[in-house]
């Protein structure tokens, strides 16, 4: 008899997503508060970007090490403990007050968002019936996304009023929120009893066909988005001499159309296949980053002749993502979801690493104008990827039909 479930469990899906939502929140907030943490602990912004680096770094390199250690522990707990401890991070956050405090903060936040999203993944592409996986990483992923409409914006506009601590101190109470949510929401038994997942079970997984190359496109497109998000806002000064309260609606601008693509995305992904979302969604990203580099180019813009790039921009790194979680899933195996989705936040947030250093490297030695060619650039060399690793698949499955 099949245990395969056979309806998609929405609601528990949605609880899944709130946890998502704050950490989010935290996460791409952050990029709009640059300047002004930059300013109140008097370092540079490059310098002010590093909180973006080691964000990213600890998160791909301590979540897979959490991962392990908690394999065994039932999800709820991994679940529930994960967002406590990241209203914690928040908390210290909000009480620091030099460089330093904040750094330690951040990589706090970093190994309990690493030990939360990946688990919360997994755990949507195992209860969703597969013809729905794509709609249901989608519903969890929305929790980022609806973070980028709603909490985004808001938590730079509270920044920018009552200062950068405060929207620190606003995401801990809305992770604390979250947590007993969780814990009301999911129930005791989700996942007691899981099989502990070694580090040779990771790289095993790993070396599965088409595994490794996926999961470096994953590093290629968070370095793209990430070399650019994060001097977005000294990208919108130099540019369109937008002032630091203008952000906020950038951001909410940025987050609809992202909301968006993320909606299409996982439909898309679940009628088309993956493949036939991936390659237009890496096409059409690297396509905004260029529009936007293009423009700096030419000197000083309306707002508004900028909007249309960050609009495409949204929609296409949302739009890419359930269909890349989606075929990393397909790939390895539901069995391996689990793992495979460890792995793929990993190179993902390790993307986003590179990407703030190469951004930061870009505008200490350049100009943030033209982080948009660097950034682009990374998504060619992703969707590059894509299709040399989809045509080895092509001939390998030729190779055994034959």
């Amino acid at each position: 008899m099949s245990t395969e479930p056979t309806s998609l469990p929405r609601g528990l899906l949605y609880t899944l997503a709130l946890g998502t939502f704050a950490i989010g929140t935290e996460s791409f907030m952050i990029a709009g508060l640059l300047p002004r943490i930059a300013s109140d602990l008097a370092v540079t912004v490059t310098q002010a970007g590093l909180l973006v680096t080691v964000f990213a770094l600890t998160y791909a390199i301590g979540g897979p090490l959490l991962a392990i250690f908690t394999s065994g522990w039932p999800r709820r707990t991994v679940l529930v403990g994960g967002m406590a401890a990241f209203a914690l991070g928040n908390a210290l956050a909000f009480a620091s007050h030099d460089y330093l405090g904040l750094l330690i903060a951040r990589v706090l936040l970093a190994l309990t968002a690493g030990l939360y999203t990946p688990s919360a993944n997994a755990l949507a592409s195992a209860i969703a019936p597969p013809a729905q996986r794509g709609r249901a990483l989608a519903i969890v992923s929305g929790g980022l996304t609806i973070a980028i409409v709603a909490g985004v914006p808001l938590g730079t506009l509270l920044g920018t009023h009552l200062g950068w601590r405060a929207t620190f101190g606003a995401v801990a109470l809305l992770s604390a929120f979250a947590a007993v949510a969780l814990a009301v929401g999911l129930p005791e038994s989700l996942g007691a009893g899981a099989p502990p997942v070694s580090l040779k079970a990771r790289l095993d997984a790993a070396r599965r066909p088409g595994v490794l190359p996926t999961l470096v496109v994953t590093l290629l497109w968070g370095t793209g988005t990430y070399a650019v998000l994060t001097y977005l806002a000294p990208y919108l000064k130099l540019v369109a001499d937008m002032p630091a309260e203008g952000m906020s609606g950038v951001l909410l601008l940025w987050g609809v159309a992202a909301a968006v693509g993320l909606a299409l995305g996982g439909r898309a992904t679940d009628r088309f296949g993956s493949l036939n979302v991936v390659v237009p969604a890496l096409l059409l990203l690297a396509a905004s980053f260029y529009y936007l580099a293009a423009m700096a180019g030419f000197g000083h813009w309306p707002l508004g002749l900028l909007l249309p790039g960050v609009v495409l921009w949204g929609l296409a790194t949302w739009g890419f993502y359930p269909a890349q979680q989606n075929s990393l899933v397909n790939r390895s195996g539901v069995a391996l979801a689990p793992v495979v989705l460890s792995l793929n936040a990993s190179f993902q947030y390790a993307g986003f690493s590179l990407g703030a250093l190469a951004g930061g490297f870009t505008v200490a030695h350049a100009s943030p104008g033209v982080v948009g060619w660097v950034g682009g650039s990374f998504e060619v060399l992703a969707l590059l990827l894509v299709l040399v690793v989809e045509r080895r698949q092509a001939a390998r499955r030729l190779m055994v039909t034959a």
